[in-house]
């Protein structure tokens, strides 16, 4: 029995084993026993079967419960990271000017959006500077729990609390000492940025995901009862480690159960000590189980009477189901993964593009009005009026960088349309190998770049290849991760009979194992460890290269480097729904 339990889903052949095994077993068990083994065997399979679903239905919460764990943690270490990195490349002198503080928040929430404030605080708990929608600068802290625990801790993650604006927030703070005295950078996160991470879930029509801390006090809404910062109707308990998984049905005899009729999962984040709750109801979470119970005991009673045509519909009839629903199973646990992913990526890329562009173009308009005043102004200095206008057209090409930018995050959550422009290949390289050289000298990596001279130009996106050439080349850097040094060696060459361009990266890094290679552009698929990667870079570049018109290839030797070899053609496939760029309608694309 274990052998026809354990089989490769993703293999057509052993699948149809593994079924036509199943059918065959019980039509010969059931033809060559009587009523009473007929019966056992019955019952035997209805307990097999209760404890593999009761066994999956865990698994499925523990994997659910471990993934909100990861994005919720995630999102709270990376806002650590980047208000210690602020402490600490900041002083209190330069964060206490207001303008410069006011510089720092909005470039925070112009990358994350979730900080409601920030602010700079003394040792004795006095305000230096704020920014933020409240009115703050002469509140004192010294009593507050979170100032005693960041003093103390040098880095703090508040439970929620009400505090001076009497509205449900958490802060994060952490301390630097400077010139013998100790200061502190606190940021208010924003509640309702929180609480989508964890309370947006939904598991059918009964599950619930909520947040609670040792006291047992909510820290996210609950979805069907209490409220944030309400004490929940069961005690947190104590802390323990990994997931536990509850199930306990409402007929049991113990009244004192936690959850009744419920199965519940529960995990303790490290830090903050918050432990998330995951529950559905019992009845709900094993309908279809119960189901499916019964109808195999009706069915193996009836049997009894008409033991050979019964057996037959029977098991044709379970198998079937069986099939079915780890089909579906399979299918639903893919596509939960891969669109919550890929949702929320999409989702923070267009709303970022769309908070970019608006100023841009105040920014733009103004840099017009600039423009206009100095060549109405008859007595302005040539020389300035040379060096302004120099000035406003450097304003002007940054700002339409940008705008191309924030093009290619709404293409990313596939709002706009692709833009084809001509495109000097050794020039972009080079400007994307300067983004990321001074990151990848820290790590002791050097760049080794053999351009060919006269390289013809291309006609391409040239977001997409920006995209496209950094998730290379940052991966290249990240290949090094525990190497004290290595070599990223880039180089471009045409290749006229295909009509194209080949561009090769290799590194020197620990390179890529074999039975992993055929993997590398397959979605969500990585081999840096939890929490360092999500697996979308390469399969990203593999769609937008294919999209292109291009192709891709990768080579490597496990421990001594990979090499990627990319094609890029002169003119990309002709899409009915693109247009060529302005300036191109003459030039024949050939047939894609």
């Amino acid at each position: 029995m274990n052998k026809s339990t354990h089989f490769d889903r993703d293999d057509p052949q052993e699948k149809k084993i593994h079924y036509s095994g199943l059918y065959f077993k019980f039509i010969g068990l059931t033809l060559v026993c009587s009523l009473v083994p007929l019966l056992l065997v019955g019952w035997a399979i209805n307990i097999h079967y209760k404890r593999f679903a009761v066994s999956r239905m865990t698994d499925s919460f523990q994997t659910l419960v471990d993934y909100h764990r990861r994005i919720i943690e995630s999102f709270l270490q990376e806002r650590c990271s980047r208000l210690r990195l602020i402490s600490e490349t900041h002083s209190r002198d330069i964060l206490t000017q207001r303008a410069n503080l006011f510089r720092v928040f909005e470039i925070m929430n112009r990358e994350y959006g979730s900080l409601t404030d920030l602010g700079v605080i003394d040792d004795h708990g006095k305000h230096l500077a704020y920014v933020g929608p409240y009115d703050l600068m002469d509140k004192n802290y010294s009593e507050a729990l979170w100032f005693g625990q960041v003093m103390e801790k040098g880095i703090y993650i508040s439970d929620m609390f009400s505090g001076f604006r009497e509205v449900p927030h958490f802060v994060i703070a952490v301390t630097r000492a400077e010139n013998e005295e100790t200061w502190i950078l606190r940021a208010t996160i924003d509640t309702d940025a929180f609480r989508s991470l964890v309370e947006d879930v939904r598991i059918g029509k009964t599950g619930e995901v909520y947040l609670i801390n040792q006291e047992g006090i909510f820290q996210t809404n609950p979805r069907f009862s209490g409220q944030i910062m309400e004490n929940a109707p069961f005690p947190a308990g104590p802390i323990h480690e990994g997931i536990r998984v509850y199930v306990s049905k409402s007929d049991t005899k113990e009244t004192q159960q936690p959850f009744p009729g419920k199965i519940v999962a529960t995990l303790w984040l490290d830090e903050p000590r918050w432990m998330l709750v995951v529950m559905q109801e019992y009845s709900e979470a094993f309908n279809e189980v119960n189901r499916a119970n019964v109808a195999i005991l009706v069915f193996l009673h009836l049997s009894a009477a008409t033991i050979l045509i019964v057996t037959i519909l029977i098991t044709r009839y379970m198998i079937k189901l069986i099939r079915k629903r780890d089909t579906q199973a399979d299918r639903l646990n893919r596509q939960l993964m891969q669109a919550g992913k890929l949702a929320a990526v999409g989702e923070l890329s267009a709303g970022v593009a769309h908070e970019i562009n608006n100023p841009l173009a105040i920014v733009l308009t103004e840099r017009q009005i600039l423009l206009d005043s100095a060549e109405q102004t008859p007595d302005l200095d040539d020389r300035f009026r040379r060096q302004l206008t120099h000035s406003l057209n450097q304003m002007d090409l940054q700002i339409h960088r940008c705008k191309r930018i924030t093009q290619n995050l709404l293409r990313f959550s596939r709002r706009t349309k692709p833009s084809i422009e001509t495109v000097d290949l050794n020039n972009f390289i080079i400007e994307v190998i300067e983004l990321v050289e001074r990151e990848a000298k820290t790590s002791g990596i050097r760049f080794l770049s053999d351009l060919e001279e006269r390289l013809p130009l291309l006609l391409s996106d040239p977001s997409q290849l920006q995209q496209v050439f950094l998730n290379m080349i940052t991966n290249a850097i990240d290949a090094h991760d525990g190497k004290p040094y290595g070599i990223i060696h880039i180089s471009t060459q045409s290749d006229d009979q295909n009509q194209g361009v080949r561009v090769l990266i290799a590194d020197t890094g620990s390179g890529i194992s074999s039975e992993y290679i055929a993997k590398v552009f397959d979605p969500f698929f990585t081999t840096k460890p939890a929490g360092k990667g999500t697996g979308l870079g390469l399969s990203i570049c593999y769609s937008s290269i294919k999209q292109l018109g291009g192709d891709i290839t990768v080579k490597s030797h496990e421990g001594k480097g990979t090499e990627f070899t990319i094609f890029l053609p002169y003119r990309p496939p002709l899409n009915p729904n693109e247009s060529m760029p302005e300036g191109h309608e003459s030039v024949g694309l050939g047939k894609s």
